[in-house]
């Protein structure tokens, strides 16, 4: 999976195949760099914060970000230092044209040191993920041979939750996503600040949840590998232990319907579309249906946030 993505995101438009929040509205990035600029004023106004962005595909959510702070928080955008963790050279190219000031990172490892406030969305879902199948209390993890899945025996259980393998007795178990929520909680327990990390995923082990998109369709997982988007469930409850495991704390998950209503969205839609012909009004609120509503995106894409030890509620995640 690592390999075939690794290609994909290489010499592929991922936005031919599909379409991420930031894409559909301006007023996902918008509420994000609102959201950004009070969490900096809940971390004390630091005169010098990094604004960090894992994964941003062609740089529009910190395009639209920015273009916000720069009107309603000239302070904070002032303070921020861009810096962007992206490993694909054709992505970097199209996040140079809409975020030219930005620095550009191959993990989280370089980012320089200081308060940090780092976003990711849909970042997680396309880390690799290890699958793993119990029989009659035996353990076999899946592989691949040719076109096809193998399952070969286990040496030794994993620890994973066995009662939460689904009808197949599959369970799922994304070690690169872990170890790097693990690194980010304990960068932010140790320097300060936040990440807000939004994608499609369950409280719990998803099971069997791999997929592939080429085309705008669905495809087989494992035909014409590198040329399809591979992305897996993000398992919340695995991401917020990893945190915790750093030495962070947790906020959240909620689903992405209310964390971006509590931020403001419809009221934010409603004033965008003011005056617009009527048909770019009604696709300014059926872009904001789409991110939010539960038949949508809004309920099986959720966020949650990792926040240094102590830290107060954040907006989107008071009770």
């Amino acid at each position: 999976m690592g390999r075939a993505n690794a290609a994909y995101y290489a010499n592929h438009d991922p936005f031919g195949d599909f379409t991420t929040a930031p894409e559909i509205s301006q007023i996902f990035g918008e509420l994000i760099g609102a959201w950004a600029a009070v969490v900096w004023g809940l971390m004390g106004s630091p005169a010098a914060v990094i604004l960090a962005e894992a994964g941003p595909g062609r740089g529009t959510l910190m395009a639209d970000a920015r273009r916000l702070t720069a009107r309603v928080a000239p302070d904070f955008h002032t303070a921020c230092q861009v810096h962007f963790i992206e490993t694909s050279p054709r992505l970097r190219a199209e996040q140079a044209k809409r975020v030219p000031d930005a620095a550009w990172h191959d993990d989280l490892s370089s980012l320089p040191d200081g308060p940090l406030i780092l976003v990711g969305n849909e970042f997680l879902d396309a880390l690799p993920i290890r699958q793993f199948r119990i029989s009659d209390g035996q353990w076999f993890e899946r592989h691949v041979r040719g076109t096809a899945f193998l399952d070969i025996a286990c040496p030794s259980p994993p620890a994973l939750p066995a009662d939460e393998a689904d009808e197949q007795g599959i369970l799922e178990q994304n070690e690169p996503a872990e170890r790097f929520v693990a690194a980010l909680g304990h960068r932010i327990a140790s320097q300060g600040g936040v990440a807000l990390l939004i994608d499609y995923g369950s409280a719990q082990n998803p099971g069997d949840s791999l997929q592939a998109i080429r085309g705008k369709r669905m495809a087989p997982p494992l035909e014409q590998a590198g040329e399809a988007d591979l992305t897996a469930l993000v398992d919340f409850g695995a991401v917020a232990r990893a945190a915790r495991r750093g030495g962070a704390d947790v906020q959240g998950p909620v689903t992405q319907g209310a964390f971006l209503t509590a931020l403001g969205l419809v009221p934010r839609a409603i004033k965008l579309a003011a005056g617009r012909p009527e048909t770019e009004a009604a696709g300014i609120m059926a872009a904001a249906r789409r991110l939010a509503e539960p038949t949508a995106m809004g309920r099986l894409f959720k966020a949650i946030a990792v926040t240094a030890p102590g830290f107060p509620p954040l907006p989107g995640f008071s009770a």
